[in-house]
C-alpha cells in the first residue's frame, strides 16, 4: 500500500472514532430532551420560564414539582354536570360551598371567616403549603379560577391555577391524603370590589369594566336566574374562553395582550370584571393579575346587580 493510501485510511478511521465519541458524549443530552418532551404533556405558551411578580398560573411541569414537594391538590371540576374520577388523593372542591346560599347573593363569599377557615382547614390547607388547583377549562365554567381567586382573597399567597387543567397534570398520584390544615382566613381586598364601590367608580369613570359572559348574555338573555338582562354601562364584552385554544390552554401572553388591546384594554388601566355569579370573572381576574393588570372581581355580579333598583343600577340591552 502506498504512503498516500495509508494516510487516507488512517484519516477515515480517525474521523469515525471522533464521530463515535461525539455521539457518546451527546447521548445524555438527547435522552434528557426526550425525557422533557415525554414529561411535558402540554407546553404552555402562557407561562414563561422566568418567575414574575404575582404569579398565579403555572404549567403542568411546575405543578408536578410543587406536588412532589407536598403541595395540596384541589380538583375544582364541576362533577355535578359530568361525573369524572379525580386524581388520587386530590381534594374535590366546589365554589358553592364557600359562597352565600341565598339569592341574590350566591356569587359572594361567605361572610363568616370562622366558617371559611374551618372549611379550608378540612381540605388540608396550610398557611405555608402551596395549593395547586385544576379544572376542566373547555367544559367547565372557570371554577378553578374562582377557587384560586378565593384563596388569594382570603389571604393564601401560594394558590395556583394549572394551565390546561387535568390534562396538563397527567396521571400524577399523591402519596397520601392531606391532614387537616392550619390556614386561618385573613382577607385581602386587593382583588375584590363591592357593588356600591363599583357603581361609584363607573359613575366617576375611574375604571374599565369587563363583562366575561357569552355574547347572548351581554345582549340581554337571562339564562341563569338574573332578575334583569343586559350589561353594565360602558362594559366591554370579552368572553373569558376566547383566551383559550382548542386544547383548553391559555393563548400566549402576546396573543392575549393583543386581544385586550384590540378592545381598548391596556395594562395601565384599573379594571373590574363581572359575570353572572363571580365565577367566570374570577377566572379572568386570575389571568389578568398574572399578566400584571390592576384588576378586581365583582363577585356579586349580575345576580346581585340585576336584583337592585333599575334607576340606580341600570343595565343596557343591546
Amino acid at each position: 500500500m502506498s504512503l498516500k493510501a495509508l494516510v487516507s485510511s488512517l484519516l477515515v478511521i480517525i474521523s469515525a472514532i471522533a464521530l463515535g465519541i461525539s455521539a457518546f458524549l451527546l447521548l445524555p443530552e438527547f435522552r434528557r430532551r426526550e425525557t422533557v418532551q415525554e414529561n411535558s404533556l402540554f407546553v404552555s405558551e402562557f407561562v414563561p420560564t422566568r418567575q414574575h411578580q404575582e404569579q398565579w398560573i403555572i404549567d403542568g411541569d411546575r405543578a408536578r414539582e410543587l406536588l412532589k414537594q407536598g403541595a395540596i391538590l384541589l380538583d375544582a371540576r364541576p362533577v355535578n354536570n359530568f361525573p369524572i374520577p379525580s386524581l388520587k388523593n386530590a381534594q374535590t372542591v366546589r365554589w358553592q360551598d364557600f359562597s352565600q346560599p341565598q339569592a341574590p347573593h350566591r356569587g359572594k363569599l361567605l361572610e363568616d371567616d370562622a366558617v371559611l377557615t374551618a372549611k379550608l382547614q378540612s381540605l388540608g390547607i396550610d398557611r405555608d403549603r402551596p395549593v395547586v388547583v385544576f379544572g376542566d377549562p373547555l367544559r367547565g365554567w372557570g371554577e378553578e379560577g374562582r377557587i384560586v381567586w378565593m384563596l388569594r382573597t382570603l389571604g393564601h399567597s401560594q394558590a395556583y391555577l394549572v394551565d390546561g387543567g387535568a390534562k396538563a397534570l397527567g396521571n400524577i398520584s399523591l402519596t397520601s391524603a392531606p391532614k387537616p390544615g392550619d390556614f386561618t382566613v385573613q382577607r385581602v381586598s386587593t382583588w375584590e370590589i363591592g357593588v356600591n364601590e363599583l357603581r361609584t367608580a363607573i359613575a366617576q369613570n375611574r375604571l374599565v369594566v369587563i363583562d366575561s359572559r357569552e355574547a347572548r348574555e351581554y345582549q340581554g338573555e337571562t339564562t341563569y336566574g338574573e332578575s334583569r338582562g343586559g350589561h353594565l354601562a360602558k362594559a366591554i364584552h370579552l368572553y373569558y374562553k376566547d383566551l383559550l385554544d382548542e386544547e383548553g390552554q391559555l393563548l400566549g401572553r402576546e396573543k392575549i395582550l393583543a386581544k385586550l388591546q384590540a378592545k381598548g384594554i391596556f395594562p395601565d388601566m384599573a379594571i373590574a370584571v363581572y359575570c353572572t355569579g363571580g365565577v367566570r370573572s374570577a377566572w379572568l381576574t386570575v389571568v389578568l393579575v398574572d399578566m400584571g393588570f390592576d384588576v378586581k372581581n365583582y363577585s356579586g355580579s349580575m345576580w346581585e346587580w340585576s336584583s337592585l333598583p333599575a334607576n340606580h343600577y341600570p343595565l343596557i340591552n343591546h
